[in-house]
C-alpha cells in the first residue's frame, strides 16, 4: 500500500497541510510572549533541523520505499525550520523598515531583498551542500524536493513584489509587519504566466517519469514529487483566485494577539502595495 503512487500523493498532501499549520501554530503561541517567545521557539525547535539533516543523510544511500519517504521528510523538516525562523523574524534580513510609497525600480527590489537576504542565502547554502553531497547518490528524493520547494518560493516571492490580485497577511506574526509594504496587488504581472507554465511542465515530467516507473521506490519517490510540484502549483493559483485557503488552517490555531498598531500598520501595507 505504501508503495503505492496515490499512498504517495495523499502522504506529500498531509504532509504539506500538516506541516504548514505546525509552523503557523508555533509562530501564534510564540506571538503572545512576543520577542523572547520568538526566540525561544526557534531555537527549541533545532532538534527538527537536526532531523532532518540525520535523516537526509541516512536516506541518500539507499533505494528502498521507506528510505524514500524518509528523505522527503528530511527536506520538509530542514525547509521547515528555515521557515520557522524566518517567520519568527530569527532569520530575516537586515531590512525591517517599511517601504515608501515613492520607492521604485532598483531601490524598491533592493528593500524588498533586504528584508529576506538572510534568508535567502540560508536557503541556497543548504541547497549547495545537499547537491555537493548528493553528487552520485543513489536516492535524491529528498534533494528534488528542497528543489522543488526552493525555486517555488523564489517563483512566488518575485510574483508578490511584482504584484499580483491576492495577497494573504492573515497569518502574518509581528516581527514581519513590515513585508506588506513591499508587496503589490496588481491584475497581473509578466512572470505569473510563465511561473505557471514552468510548474505545470515540471508536473508533467514527474507524471512522465511516474507512469514509466517500475521499481516501488521510484513509483513512491516520483509520486511525492509529482504531488509536492503540484501543490507549488496550486499555491501560484490562489494568488489570483478568490478561494479562501486560509481555512484550510484558521480552524486549527490560537486565537492572534493583534494590537491596534499592528493593525494599522496592516491597512498602510496594503495601501502602499496597490497599484
Amino acid at each position: 500500500m505504501i508503495a503505492s503512487a496515490w499512498f504517495a500523493a495523499l502522504a506529500a498532501l498531509f504532509i504539506w497541510w500538516f506541516s504548514t499549520g505546525a509552523i503557523l501554530y508555533v509562530v501564534r503561541r510564540a506571538e503572545h510572549r512576543g520577542r523572547i517567545g520568538h526566540l525561544q521557539a526557534t531555537i527549541m525547535s533545532l532538534p527538527l533541523l537536526g532531523g532532518g539533516i540525520w535523516l537526509f543523510e541516512i536516506g541518500r544511500h539507499f533505494e528502498t520505499v521507506g528510505a524514500t519517504y524518509l528523505s522527503f521528510a528530511a527536506a520538509i523538516l530542514i525547509w521547515g525550520w528555515v521557515e520557522l525562523a524566518f517567520l519568527t523574524g530569527v532569520i530575516t534580513g537586515p531590512n525591517t523598515s517599511h517601504c515608501h510609497g515613492a520607492a521604485r525600480g532598483w531601490e524598491r527590489f533592493m528593500r524588498a531583498y533586504g528584508t529576506i537576504a538572510y534568508h535567502e542565502i540560508l536557503l541556497v547554502g543548504i541547497l549547495l551542500v545537499m547537491l555537493m553531497t548528493s553528487q552520485h547518490a543513489p536516492n535524491t528524493v529528498g534533494l528534488w524536493t528542497f528543489i522543488v520547494l526552493f525555486f517555488a518560493r523564489i517563483s512566488a516571492k518575485l510574483n508578490l513584489f511584482l504584484g499580483v490580485p491576492k495577497i494573504n497577511v492573515e497569518f502574518l506574526p509581528s516581527p514581519l509587519l513590515h513585508l506588506p509594504s513591499h508587496f503589490r496587488i496588481a491584475k497581473m504581472n509578466w512572470l505569473f504566466p510563465f511561473s505557471i507554465s514552468a510548474l505545470t511542465f515540471a508536473v508533467a515530467c514527474w507524471l512522465e517519469r511516474l507512469f514509466a516507473a517500475t521499481e516501488p521506490h521510484d513509483i513512491v519517490g516520483y509520486g511525492l514529487l509529482t504531488s509536492l510540484t503540484a501543490l507549488a502549483l496550486l499555491e501560484h493559483w490562489l494568488m489570483v483566485l478568490p478561494l479562501p485557503d486560509a481555512r484550510l488552517w484558521r480552524w486549527m490555531l490560537p486565537a492572534a494577539k493583534t494590537k491596534p498598531d499592528d493593525e494599522a500598520a496592516l491597512r498602510r501595507d496594503k495601501d502602499y502595495g496597490r497599484v
